[in-house]
C-alpha cells in the first residue's frame, strides 16, 4: 500500500506517526531510493518505500472500526502463559504483526494479569509501552485530545474488570 504526505500511520516499533513527505535519497553510495519521511513526536525517521513488498506501516485505525475494539477491550481476557519468558516471547510475536486488534488484546490481557497479582518489571514495562501506543492511536483515530482517549480506553478496561472472574476459564 502506498502512503502519501499527511497520512497518519502506525509503525510496530515507533507507534503513531505522520508521513511528512516522500524523499529521494542516496545513502552510502548505493542507488537513489525513495523514503517516507515520518514524524514520530519529536523524532524524524526515514523508512524506505518498498515497492511491491509488505511495509511495516499501516494506516491509523478508522473511527468507524473502533466499536469492535471497544467491545474487545471490555471482553474476557485471554489466559497468558505463567512463565514470564514464554509470555513475553508470545506477546512480542503477536505485536510483530502490528495490527490494532493485537495491540488491544495485549493491553487487555496484560491489564487483567495485573488484576490477579503484582506484575513483574518486564510485564509492566511492556504494558506501559503498548498502552501508550494504544492511547495515541485511539486519540488520533477519534480526534480526541489524548487525556480523553486515555479516559475512554481505561473506562473500557475497567468495565471488563467488572465482568472478569479470576480463576474462571477464558472463553
Amino acid at each position: 500500500m502506498g502512503f502519501i504526505s499527511g497520512d497518519d500511520v502506525v509503525h510496530p516499533s515507533y507507534g503513531v506517526g505522520n508521513i511528512m513527505r516522500l524523499e529521494d535519497r542516496q545513502l552510502a553510495e548505493v542507488e537513489v531510493r525513495q523514503y517516507y519521511v515520518l514524524a514520530f513526536g519529536k523524532m524524524t525517521v526515514w523508512l524506505p518505500v518498498q515497492a511491491g513488498a509488505a511495509s511495516p506501516l499501516r494506516l491509523v485505525t478508522a473511527p468507524r472500526d473502533l466499536d469492535q475494539y471497544r467491545t474487545l477491550l471490555k471482553s474476557r481476557p485471554a489466559a497468558l502463559d505463567r512463565d514470564y519468558k514464554k509470555r513475553r516471547l508470545n506477546l512480542n510475536e503477536q505485536l510483530a504483526h502490528g495490527s490494532f486488534q493485537v495491540v488491544c488484546e495485549v493491553v487487555r490481557d496484560l491489564t487483567a494479569l495485573g488484576w490477579l497479582r503484582p506484575m513483574n518489571e518486564l510485564d509492566s514495562s511492556m504494558l506501559k509501552k503498548v498502552r501508550a501506543n494504544l492511547w495515541l492511536e485511539w486519540a488520533t483515530s477519534t480526534g480526541q485530545p489524548l487525556p480523553e482517549a486515555i479516559t475512554e480506553v481505561n473506562a473500557l478496561l475497567q468495565a471488563g474488570e467488572q465482568t472478569y472472574k479470576p480463576g474462571a476459564a477464558p472463553v
